[in-house]
This record gives C-alpha cells, structure tokens and sequence, in this order.
C-alpha cells in the first residue's frame, strides 16, 4: 500500500510541476503583449502594455495643430482602444488555460464572476477630468490655436523679445 501512495504523491508533484510550468509560460505570453492603436487621422498612437499601461505615444506633427482639449481627447480615445485590443489578446492567451465556463474578461478586470451591482460598480464612470471644458472660446487664449497665430490675429514677438520666468 506504501507504493500506491507514494505513485499517487508522485503524481500530484508531477500535475504540480505541470500546473506551475503552465503558469510561467502564460506569464511570459502575458508579459509579451500589448495593443497599438493610431486615431482615424493618424496624428496619435498609443500602445499599451496588457494591463493597459500606457508604454509609448507618438504624436505627428499634425497633432500640434488641434486645440490642447482636443488633442487629449483624441489621445484619450486613441488609448483606450489600444488598451481593448491588448484585453483581447490578453482574453485569447488565458481563455485555453481557464476552467470552462470561467470569463477570463471578468477574471482580468478582477470582479471574477461578479456583477456590476454586487460591487457597486454600476453607474460609476472611468477615471477622467473632473469637468469638461466649455465649448472653444476664441477670446480665450488656452483655447486658441497657437500655431496659425498670425490667422488667429495675435501679434509676434519681436525679434528682439525674450521670453521670463
């Protein structure tokens, strides 16, 4: 009977080594990915790592010519996609290792099989500014586009102008 446990007690080592190979192997695959996206003008890209952290932004020079409020909106959007489709990945990379039936969405967001109304979630927005600007005021120098000054009516310096602090 002692060789009949001690096969079994191999066994399980052996399904544990197994079990604990599979883990590394999926974190490195998980480690591996991330999600690029590029906004629809192809001012902005944005990848992200597959937790969402933002790891690289490019912007082209077309980007300097939107008003700050829309070029952050912009860069926003454009992450946000990057960060949907490094989930995907993620979600493709997990979904073969999980037990049938587990959502590995749910799973990655950490609510597991919870719902928005167990945790409280329901209704809460994203994390973002705390208000909106108004709409673009002309008179307003923030929201002027500072590189058709001249189009905008506002006066250069000099060239002998130096700029303070």
């Amino acid at each position: 009977m002692t060789t009949d446990h001690r096969a079994q007690v191999d066994e399980l080592l052996a399904d544990y080594r197994r079990s604990r190979d599979q883990l590394a192997s999926v974190q490195r695959d998980l480690a591996r990915i991330s999600g690029s996206a590029t906004s629809p003008d192809g001012a902005v890209t944005a990848v992200v790592d597959a937790k969402g952290a933002l790891t690289d932004l490019e912007l082209a020079d077309g980007a300097y010519r939107l008003r700050p409020a829309q070029l952050a909106e912009l860069i926003v959007r454009t992450a946000r996609e990057a960060v949907a489709r490094a989930a995907e990945d993620a979600y493709r990379t997990l979904s073969p290792v999980l037990p049938a039936g587990t959502d590995p969405e749910a799973l990655l967001r950490g609510t597991a099989d919870l719902r928005p109304d167990e945790i409280g979630a329901e209704g809460v927005r994203p994390p973002g500014p705390a208000h909106r600007r108004a709409p673009v005021d002309d008179e307003d120098f923030e929201q002027r586009d500072w590189l058709d000054a001249d189009a905008a009516g506002i006066p250069s310096p000099g060239p002998t102008a130096r700029r303070t602090r």
